[in-house]
């Protein structure tokens, strides 16, 4: 009798968005649109370009961004999470950066759930994230090895 070999082209995936409190709509303090983005939001919601970018977008620091709302569970979080059920209340009409997530097999904020949880042996645990970007100041010191780089957290004023 021959070995039965099952062929599946699918890649596997390592998390279930439906068991994680949505990190990756809360822990950043920007997302990010293009026109594009805004094109797809006015068509979703059926209003102009303008309208869109006026109603749900805003500037951070010169890029244009979602808005974002108080959270029952993070701090903020994209105006567009169902903060009861944790899910996308405008999934075909999202933006590109969050059709694209996580880029691949696994959830790096899904794994730290599971271990979380795991570890306190709580399903109902929720680690704290944030994540923040910061500018870096780059300098190379001098080291016995070689030169090293060294990078210093510029305070954000």
């Amino acid at each position: 009798m021959s070995e039965r070999v099952i062929k599946d082209d699918q890649p596997r995936v390592y998390f279930d968005c439906n068991k994680c409190p949505a990190f990756c709509c809360s822990i950043y303090e920007r997302v990010v649109v293009t026109k594009r983005d805004i094109t797809r939001l006015a068509k979703f919601f059926g209003v102009s370009i303008d309208e869109a970018k006026r109603r749900y977008t805003t500037d951070f620091e010169g890029e244009r961004v979602l808005k974002r709302v108080k959270d029952v569970i993070f701090e903020r979080t994209c105006m567009f999470l169902d903060q009861k059920t944790r899910g996308c209340t405008i999934y075909h009409g999202r933006p590109s950066v969050c059709r694209s997530y996580p880029g691949r097999s696994r959830c790096a904020y899904y794994d730290v759930l599971r271990f979380e949880r795991i570890q306190q042996n709580d399903e109902n645990v929720i680690p704290q994230v944030k994540i923040i970007f910061r500018e870096v100041e780059e300098e190379v010191a001098p080291y016995a090895d070689g030169p090293e780089e060294v990078y210093e957290w510029e305070e954000k004023k």
